[in-house]
């Protein structure tokens, strides 16, 4: 990273570099809030009896709200949203956000990391692969951001 900015520089990138880590909670009413932004107001990410209804074990966040919360490490690492080229990922487990009205405790802590994967010297980008776990498991796998820096 260049001091002056501490924005990364392509040519002090390595790969297997750790870009740094952070934990994410996540409330009902953040939920709510996505619901309202983002327009999906599928009753599974706020209803605990239909979510339950329909065989999940509770309400579960969007997976583009996961999606995102994930990919902020690598935006803030690189200092521009737009330095973000490409983001891919699959989803592979949900997940679940409980009811914690009325306390200071999160519904959920997703875990999040990112180590540069791959450089690409020709493009000037680099490939963040993130790691991203709730409950001690995997919710996103082959979560990769390309990030194209100076």
């Amino acid at each position: 990273m260049s001091t002056a900015s501490m924005t990364p520089v392509f040519s002090e990138l390595a790969v297997g570099q750790d870009i740094g880590s952070r934990s994410i909670t996540v409330s009902r009413q953040d939920l709510v809030k996505y619901a309202g932004a983002s327009g999906d107001f599928n009753p599974i990410h706020w209803n605990e009896a239909f979510a339950t209804g329909v065989g999940l074990p509770g309400v579960i966040a969007h997976g583009m709200f996961t999606m995102g919360a994930a990919v902020q490490l690598v935006t803030d690492w690189a200092g521009d949203p737009a330095a973000v080229v490409d983001f891919q990922t699959r989803f592979t487990k949900p997940v679940l956000v409980t009811d914690t009205t009325g306390t200071d405790e999160p519904g959920a802590v997703i875990e999040v990391s990112g180590a540069i994967g791959a450089l690409d010297a020709e493009a000037g980008t680099a490939r963040v692969d993130l790691t991203v776990v709730f409950a001690g498991q995997k919710v996103l796998v082959k979560a990769q951001a390309v990030v194209r820096l100076a």
